[in-house]
């Protein structure tokens, strides 16, 4: 076997759970082969370049090998290899996210009271009214 439907391709390395979230990826265009959007029916080849984009985080990975069976995660790793520009950067993100701050941080005193309820609503329905009168 020297080809694979990229979405059969994803499913057995494990970068996705189900056969259909690795066709939704590629339909929208969160899953490039070689720089170019791509269809689920495109098929892979060893030595292709893919980028794809689970959540925040996107990889660039080197296909190693083809597999249309799912097998445990040390054999499915075994599938691709990631760049080191690729694993650098996803270093880089993960410090920045470590390092960011945390909105949570600027509340002293946890819940509101009734009375900052209160406030907080008036404020809010003040800000974004839409009423005709006024």
């Amino acid at each position: 076997m020297d080809s694979l439907r990229i979405d059969k391709w994803l499913w057995a390395a494990r970068f996705y759970k189900t056969r259909s979230l690795a066709c939704d990826e590629v339909t929208k265009h969160r899953v490039q082969i070689n720089g170019q959007d791509v269809k689920p029916a495109r098929e892979v080849k060893v030595g292709d370049a893919l980028q794809l984009r689970q959540g925040n985080v996107t990889k660039t990975i080197v296909v190693k090998g083809i597999s249309a069976t799912r097998g445990p995660a040390p054999v499915a790793q075994q599938l691709y290899e990631e760049t080191p520009q690729s694993m650098a950067l996803r270093a880089k993100q993960a410090e920045q996210n470590r390092l960011a701050f945390e909105p949570a941080h600027s509340i002293e005193h946890g819940r509101p009271t009734k009375r900052d309820r209160r406030q907080i609503e008036y404020a809010w329905n003040e800000r974004w009214s839409a009423s005709a009168d006024k």
